[in-house]
Parts: structure tokens; C-alpha cells; sequence
């Protein structure tokens, strides 16, 4: 069972997300919230694979609720969820490594398949997101410049990350195992100083490696 935080201000939509996050049998919200704070209070109590957050809620919004998570449980995925299509708020949930970012009005398995490729260690962007972000990052960047000290064995593996693959999906593709795949993953971030693994599919972006 994968054990799933769903935080949403409005009990009917909390309602709604939650009965077509349990149409797939291995998913189940364990804690409902009904703004950051009570979802940090859940934190507090028990572990959750992930959390779904809306972006917008009273007293602690979703990226406050996302800051403190990353900060306090960095291993707990996080997927944010807006009814607004707003690239501003998009751009500050990457910026703050969230794993995932849809809107509310996608199908119940493009949800599903989005808290999935979280957990496994994807990017999952919404298209209608991706479209208004990815142009937001490229703004006034330099030409691209990708780290010298990067191997080309690397370079493919930022390549992959880019484009939202995960773990699982870049060692079937580069013919390794799911381990090999996390050990470069952690020391190519660690050789570009970036934070996380969103960091490093923003720098992929950025430097036009996908």
C-alpha cells in the first residue's frame, strides 16, 4: 500500500481527488488536510510515500506546505495541484523541487499516472504547465554551458532526467541496474552543486540538454 497525504481546502474537491486517487487499489489516502498546516501536523504523526497539495489554501499554502516537507521529510514525494494554470506558481513549485505539478481538471489516470512517476522518481508536468514553464526558464539564459567535468555517460543520464524519466526507466534504457542509475543521479548533482533532482532537470533544460 502506498500511502498518500491529500491536502485541499474545499472538503467536496478533497472528497473527489481522493475517491479517484483509490481507483488504482495500491493507493490510499491516509491523511486528509484541510490547509499546510494540518498537513504538516499529519507529517508529524506518520510517514506518507507522497503528498498531493493544492497549491492554493488558507493559513499555509501548498508551497509553504512544499518548503517545509522538503526541508523536514525530504524522502516524502511531493505532487502540487491547482486549479490555475499559472506559470508564476508552476515556476516557485520547481524552484522549490517539487516532483510533480497538475491541474485539477486532468483526467483521474493522467492523476494517477503523475503520482506514479513521482514515486518513482520522475518530473511529472502537466503539458498545459510545462508549455507556460519550460519558456520561463530558457528566458535570459547564456548559451548553453554544460559542466566540463560531466561525462558523456552522464551527460545522457541529465539528458534522461530532463525529459521526467525515472530511475526504473533510465536503467532500462541505458542497460543498468535501478542502483547504478541512483549512485550517477546523486554525484551528478553533487558535481553541479545543485540541490535535488529537480534542480538537475531544470539545469538539463536550462543548458538545452534535452
Amino acid at each position: 500500500m502506498i500511502r498518500i497525504l491529500l491536502a485541499e481546502d474545499q472538503a467536496m474537491v478533497r472528497q473527489g481527488l481522493k475517491m479517484m486517487i483509490e481507483t488504482d487499489p495500491e493507493l490510499k489516502v491516509t491523511g486528509e488536510a484541510g490547509n499546510g498546516k494540518e498537513a504538516i501536523a499529519l507529517c508529524e504523526k506518520q510517514a506518507f510515500e507522497i503528498a498531493v497539495l493544492d497549491i492554493r489554501m488558507p493559513e499555509m499554502n501548498g508551497l509553504e506546505a512544499l518548503r517545509a516537507i522538503r526541508s523536514r521529510w525530504p524522502r516524502t514525494k511531493v505532487l502540487m495541484l491547482t486549479t490555475f494554470n499559472d506559470d508564476q506558481y508552476a515556476f516557485e513549485a520547481l524552484k522549490n523541487g517539487v516532483d510533480g505539478y497538475m491541474l485539477k481538471d486532468a483526467e483521474p489516470e493522467a492523476l494517477i499516472r503523475s503520482i506514479r512517476s513521482c514515486l518513482l522518481g520522475g518530473l511529472s508536468l502537466q503539458e498545459e504547465v510545462a508549455a507556460k514553464v519550460i519558456p520561463r526558464l530558457l528566458k535570459g539564459q547564456d548559451e548553453p554551458a554544460v559542466d566540463p567535468s560531466i561525462t558523456p555517460r552522464e551527460l545522457m543520464i541529465v539528458r534522461l532526467v530532463g525529459e521526467g524519466r525515472s530511475n526504473r526507466e533510465i536503467a532500462n534504457e541505458l542497460g543498468l541496474s535501478i542502483g547504478t542509475v541512483k549512485n550517477h543521479v546523486s554525484q551528478i548533482i553533487d558535481k553541479l552543486n545543485l540541490r535535488d533532482r529537480t534542480q538537475l532537470a531544470i539545469y538539463a533544460i536550462r543548458n538545452q540538454i534535452v
